[in-house]
């Protein structure tokens, strides 16, 4: 094989559509555009969600809700990944070395999904009712 002789697949490349070049191009005289109206012309094109002047769909609902910016501060661990992580104490600086929680994460909550069998010591960490329940039966506390 030589730099000279690459060639790209057969059929990878294809010739670009040269339009208004003739009849005999099949895209001659209204290159494509059909006759006249707005999108026919140069330069002349409606914005996203335009209707004609009608109220556009996004103006006629009504505005509702809202997602706090805050967040994502927060994040939730499983008891089954708190089981897993297999440590005494577990703090907030611990689960983002075990990357069980994102780096931004201030408020951390441990949430009642799955079991726990061994006795853990959670300082700086919220945890659901169900959660702590279940933690202080397997012999753990929570500070």
């Amino acid at each position: 094989m030589e730099l000279n002789s690459i060639k790209p697949a057969a059929g990878a490349k294809h010739a670009k559509r040269r339009v208004g070049r003739g009849i005999g191009s099949g895209l001659g005289k209204t290159a494509g555009r059909g006759h006249k109206g707005q999108k026919s012309r140069s330069g002349g094109y409606h914005k996203v969600g335009f209707e004609g002047g009608q109220m556009p769909l996004q103006r006629r609902l009504p505005k509702r809700g809202f997602k706090s910016h805050l967040l994502k501060f927060n994040a939730e661990v499983t008891l089954t990944a708190l089981d897993q992580l297999g440590l005494a104490e577990v703090d907030l600086a611990a689960l983002k070395q075990a990357g069980l929680v994102g780096e931004i994460a201030k408020v951390v909550k441990i949430i009642k999904s799955g079991e726990i069998s061994k006795a853990v010591k959670l300082n700086g960490i919220g945890a659901t009712a169900g959660a702590k329940a279940a933690i202080e039966a397997a012999g753990g506390s929570i500070a």
